[in-house]
């Protein structure tokens, strides 16, 4: 269970020795990774570990549990789109969590990607082993996983400078007009509820595109291309727009039809890292949304 603190700074400090003073069961790299992670505000805001505080800030801080110290292998049925000596493409089902995290320790797709290629266990981030992108636990679709180092440091420089086509199906409640647009607005943590992100003006550049592929009386299925990676992007900048995503039980509105979000990434197109080939993979619509579809036509 998370652990919640709320501390009032008495005088002229950083933030970071400020809070491993006052907690001393964290270490100063452990409230780093917290602020990092928007689990450390400073008067409601995200806050940067040098952060001179002032007597009267308010910090709030929001722990998760420990996570789990080793990964192990499990036989969960993985559909294989591609592979090479570089690199996976999966197929993930929604249900799914990408990697081990606090609340979720195992049953992910590392987990199952390690009986599939054991030596993955050997690659980057102890608990994200070749994982250069992430989809939402309940987002289906294309995605892709090194195989060794050097892949994953091609395939994250190719991320980090938006290279990498990213192509989702959506399904918004309403109709939306204009049929072809682009949403730029900065999203960061929820100052409100801090395990959900939000349009807010202290947060970090985000852009989406999107095109209307079919309306359905009072909906739209639409084709998304987020620009840049943040957390819930698209879930979060549709919403913003009040056409929120159907199914999303945080940021849209339940649906009769759906048990999960209308989220698809239909297609990934990246170089690939042995010979610099542009390359796409696509990935149909699962049974669920299809399913869907035809409760609205």
């Amino acid at each position: 269970m998370d652990k919640s603190y709320s501390l009032t700074a008495d005088g002229d400090a950083r933030l970071d020795k400020y809070v491993c003073a006052r907690v001393p069961e964290l270490s100063r790299t452990r409230v780093q990774k917290l602020i990092a992670a928007g689990n450390i505000t400073v008067n409601g805001r995200p806050a940067k570990p040098g952060l001179r505080l002032n007597a009267g800030d308010r910090i709030e801080l929001n722990i998760p549990p420990t996570p789990p110290q080793e990964l192990k292998p499990e036989a969960i049925p993985l559909e294989i789109i591609y592979e090479d000596d570089d690199l996976l493409v999966v197929d993930k089902p929604a249900g799914l969590i990408v990697h081990p995290a606090p609340g979720h320790p195992a049953h992910t797709l590392v987990n199952a990607i390690l009986a599939h290629f054991p030596h993955l266990a050997d690659i980057g981030d102890f608990l994200r082993p070749g994982v250069v992108h992430r989809l939402d636990k309940d987002t289906s679709g294309v995605m892709l996983v090194a195989k060794n180092s050097a892949a994953q440091a091609d395939l994250a420089k190719q991320f980090k400078s938006h290279s990498v086509t990213k192509a989702y199906l959506a399904l918004v409640k309403g109709k939306l007009e204009p049929e072809e647009g682009i949403i730029e607005a900065d999203i960061g943590r929820d100052p409100r509820h801090r395990q959900r992100m939000a349009v807010v003006a202290a947060g970090r550049e985000a852009r989406t595109k999107y095109r209307v592929v079919k309306y359905f009386g009072g909906y739209t299925l639409l084709e998304v291309r987020p620009e840049t990676g943040r957390t819930h992007q698209i879930r979060v900048h549709l919403a913003a727009i009040g056409f929120p995503v159907v199914g999303d039980k945080i940021y849209g509105v339940k649906s009769p039809h759906l048990s999960r979000q209308f989220l698809h990434a239909c297609r990934l197109g990246f170089k690939l890292p042995s010979t610099g080939k542009y390359i796409e993979f696509e990935s149909a619509l699962p049974e669920d949304l299809e399913q869907a579809l035809e409760a609205i036509s």
